[in-house]
């Protein structure tokens, strides 16, 4: 009988979680393993057979599918080399649902079977797939209820000020799963809190922490990016002044908590550098929203500085301008153009891609990725969309130092928020003009604006064609706050209304 029937070829897939016990002369892999050939020997009559080939994945979670052993399990289910997979629990197979469903739709395709020795189902039958499927989903949901008792257990112990892993921050080390203070880098932190007071400036504090030499945390760690021990930048420097760790708190869930590790710094210079930090920010704030840069985050020195917009008076006359970021503590770092005037870069960047592009001037810039300034071009980096053509270059040399910063006469005062609206309020009525836009709810739903701001908006394409001009050249006598929300259709009593 035994002899008539046909040979099943068997492979046996075993898996543990965690390398607990892994280092055991008889551990569970071990185990799972002679349980499945015990029945795969029951199996005999049948012409079952064990494959020589192990398949085991230690240390690896069952909640998804990229595991090594699996992977190779599968490519010799495509190859045709399986045709019963046996496992010791369902589980040790996955414990998603979803991942489960892939999983025997690969099997079906290829007439492979499916057996847990310790369940004995089999999805060849209707039946054994049903009741699979309902374990399994109890399998994934001890999956959910065990991550969520460890994340209830992590908030309990962050609540109690307990430290429960995580990136160990400059000035402590772990010992005995705690927080303990390191001498040396402890010493470091009070220095960086003490000059960013000195100092007042995030340029100035990284100019003297590069000529003090001090660094991030140097961390043993295999992946290169991860081992620190490089210069500071702003973006870390800004939370590393903030860690409200260094005043012996723990964080979880948006709120701080007494920690039980011992604090670097006294109460009183935290606050004080807070109200700095809080200071400077809205400084910032400000002189960004002032400064009516169209190419924000868009313009590089060529040597890949971000050149944010900046500006100085003179005169009661106001000049704009876009500098590296690398001006701003490390001079040395930035590229051959560091300081280039803002009209000026607007202007022969909007007139080149006007001529070029053909486009309204407020869709222009949304054709770009990058604009790099070098000491012979400017060149302007297209959206991968504009087809084959892939960039702009602009042939262009600075100014030689001293000479006028702007091309505009010092008089003309453009309002460039007025300027930015009539120009966007033009678009908008060719879109619903030419039938681009059904409707203004249809425009609002692409701008994603309220219909109100389109309303509201759409007046300005309707000025005196002399207002428009007079907006334009910067010869307006009045800003936007001082256009009424509702204007009358009437040039002359626009005028009049206006002054």
């Amino acid at each position: 009988m035994a002899n008539d029937a046909k040979v099943l070829r068997c492979a046996i897939y075993t898996r543990k979680s965690t390398e607990h016990g892994l280092e055991q002369e008889f551990n569970s892999l071990d185990a799972q393993r002679e349980a499945c050939e015990a029945y795969i020997k029951s199996q005999a009559f049948q012409g079952w057979t064990a494959l020589p080939q192990q398949y085991n994945d230690p240390a690896y979670s069952g909640g998804n599918l990229d595991r090594p052993a699996l992977k190779r399990l599968l490519a010799d289910i495509d190859a045709g080399k399986i045709d019963v997979i046996v496992v010791y629990k369902i589980d040790r197979l996955t414990r998603s649902l979803a991942d489960f469903a892939k999983l025997v739709e690969a099997f079906d395709a290829r007439s492979v079977s499916f057996v847990a020795v310790t369940q004995q189902f089999n999805t060849t039958t209707s039946m054994g797939r049903l009741t699979l499927n309902v374990l399994l989903s109890f399998a994934q949901f001890e999956r959910e209820l065990s991550a969520e008792r460890v994340r209830d257990k992590v908030a309990a112990s962050r609540r109690k000020g307990k430290w429960t892993g995580g990136t160990v921050p400059l000035g402590y080390v772990t010992k005995d799963k705690k927080l303990v203070i390191d001498k040396s880098e402890a010493e470091t932190v009070r220095a960086v809190f003490k000059l960013y007071l000195e100092q007042g400036s995030f340029s100035k504090l990284v100019a003297e922490l590069d000529r003090r030499k001090i660094v991030t945390k140097r961390r043993n760690v295999k992946v290169a990016k991860y081992r620190g021990g490089i210069p500071f930048t702003y973006g870390p420097l800004a939370h590393f002044l903030k860690n409200r760790i260094y005043i012996g708190e723990t964080h979880y869930g948006g709120k701080w908590f007494k920690g039980e590790h011992e604090a670097i710094l006294d109460g009183s210079t935290f606050d004080r550098v807070q109200e700095l930090l809080k200071s400077n920010t809205v400084k910032r704030k400000v002189a960004f929203s002032e400064s009516g840069a169209l190419l924000q985050g868009k313009l590089f020195d060529d040597k890949g500085n971000r050149m944010g917009p900046s500006f100085s008076s003179k005169n009661g006359v106001r000049y704009r301008f876009y500098i590296s970021t690398a001006l701003r503590g490390r001079k040395h770092q930035a590229g051959s153009v560091a300081r280039i005037s803002a009209t000026e870069i607007e202007g022969l960047v909007q007139t080149a891609l006007s001529e070029k592009l053909r486009l309204p001037a407020d869709k222009i810039l949304e054709q770009v990725e990058t604009i790099t300034v070098s000491s012979n071009r400017i060149r302007l980096a297209l959206n991968p969309t504009r087809g084959k053509q892939r960039s702009i270059d602009i042939p262009w040399t600075p100014k030689p130092k001293g000479s006028t910063e702007i091309n505009t006469p010092p008089t003309a005062k453009v309002d460039e928020k007025l300027v930015k609206s009539i120009i966007r309020a033009h678009t908008w009525l060719d879109d619903l003009s030419s039938g681009r836009q059904a409707s203004i709810e249809a425009l609002a739903a692409a701008a994603d604006l309220h219909p109100k701001v389109i309303r509201q908006g759409l007046r300005l394409a309707f000025l005196p064609p002399d207002l428009t001009m007079a907006a334009l050249d910067g010869d307006a006598t009045i800003e936007l706050k001082q256009i009424p929300k509702s204007l009358p259709l009437s040039w002359r009593e626009q005028h009049r209304s206006l002054g």
